[in-house]
């Protein structure tokens, strides 16, 4: 495999939070094995945000569930390194796993409602989340639940503190999620799917939340979704995955602005412009997410891809092509065999999804 500076360009020179290398879980099953993730690598630093986004399969929410070690236990075969610091997380026992989850790393979970126990109060849980990692009375947990909510900004949180989960609004259970993940202030905090479910004002709030809380505690974000206008607000860098793989990886507004994988190009085209061009396409990516359990070989994306003709030979449907620097530098990564990816954007995919952009996208590239 070819090795490749997963840091983006611009990104802090520090060493990384969090550094994902040759990530492997696959899943036994009667059929076969599952090849959920497949060698995912990257880096994040202390204070910034990555965005991980693709279609549902694709990886984004076991690879997370695998940094959490909520894979232990299970018949999930893990293999590659996981670094938290200077600590291999795959290495962990389950029970030092468990003593980290919650103090070091935690998650935010996608459905609230039944992440949370339906027969205590929220206010126990979250206080709970505290006595684990804490040797304090039942009071202090309290008091510093209510603290909690007050800072994710829940009204009269002394009286809330006391409600059961269904007492609350999506949008209030979601800050109560987010007030258990950071009660012990984890250097590392992941949020998948944090805005599903909730109406646009909702979701504005809740990312304007997790970005103060992030300057204030200075925790790195690993944020999953499928919404790009989730990433393009919170992310400083994106990685995009397909078929347990990352495929491009790079500056966020880099990656949003100069795609140069056709999957990519793919998520964007299908994404509504509620402000720009009326006339503009929608243009959905053809096909179906490939079979984990036997995908295509070469190139997994190449049975959906409308560019695969535009390469030499037969190198998309033979060669799987390595995550490496694209047209526009080192920062910016892609697993594609396509040479001009970047031209071929700029002049046949960015006319037909938003023909108002591409004047101004040709002027820019000069």
């Amino acid at each position: 495999m070819t090795t490749t500076s997963l840091t983006s360009a611009g990104a802090p020179t520090a060493a990384p939070l969090l550094s994902v290398r040759d990530l492997m879980v696959h899943f036994p099953t009667a059929d076969g094995v599952v090849k959920a993730v497949n060698g995912l690598s990257f880096d994040l630093q202390a204070g910034r945000t990555l965005g991980i986004v693709g279609e549902s399969g694709s990886g984004k929410s076991v690879s997370s569930m695998a940094i959490m070690g909520l894979h232990h236990g299970t018949s999930a075969q893990l293999s590659g390194e996981i670094m938290l610091g200077d600590t291999n997380l795959l290495q962990l026992s389950v029970d030092e796993m468990r003593r980290r989850r919650g103090r070091d790393v935690a998650m935010i979970f996608q459905d609230p409602l039944s992440a949370m126990h339906p027969y205590y109060t929220v206010g126990n849980q979250i206080a709970e989340a505290y006595r684990v990692h804490h040797d304090v009375s039942k009071k202090a947990a309290r008091t510093r639940a209510i603290e909690m909510l007050d800072r994710v900004g829940i009204p009269t949180p002394d009286r809330r503190v006391d409600d059961y989960p269904h007492q609350f609004s999506g949008g209030m259970r979601q800050r109560a999620m987010i007030a258990m993940g950071l009660i012990n202030d984890p250097s590392l905090l992941i949020a998948d799917e944090p805005t599903t479910a909730l109406d646009v004002t909702v979701q504005a709030q809740i990312l304007d939340l997790l970005q103060d809380l992030q300057r204030e505690f200075n925790s790195a974000i690993v944020i999953i979704t499928h919404d790009l206008g989730v990433v393009a607000e919170m992310a400083d860098d994106v990685l995009v995955m397909y078929a347990g793989r990352a495929v491009e990886h790079g500056p966020c507004q880099e990656v949003l602005t100069h795609p140069e994988m056709p999957y990519t190009w793919g998520l964007l085209s299908s994404v509504p412009d509620v402000t720009g061009d009326t006339d503009a396409r929608l243009m959905p990516i053809p096909g179906s997410p490939p079979s984990l359990l036997n995908p295509p070989s070469g190139c997994s994306f190449h049975p959906r891809c409308a560019h695969r003709d535009k390469v030499p030979g037969d190198l998309c449907r033979t060669t799987l092509p390595e995550l490496v620097p694209g047209n526009r530098g080192a920062g910016h990564l892609k697993r594609c065999h396509l040479a001009d990816s970047d031209t071929i954007y700029a002049t046949e995919v960015l006319p037909e999804i938003a023909p108002d952009l591409a004047p101004e996208r040709a002027e820019d590239d000069r």
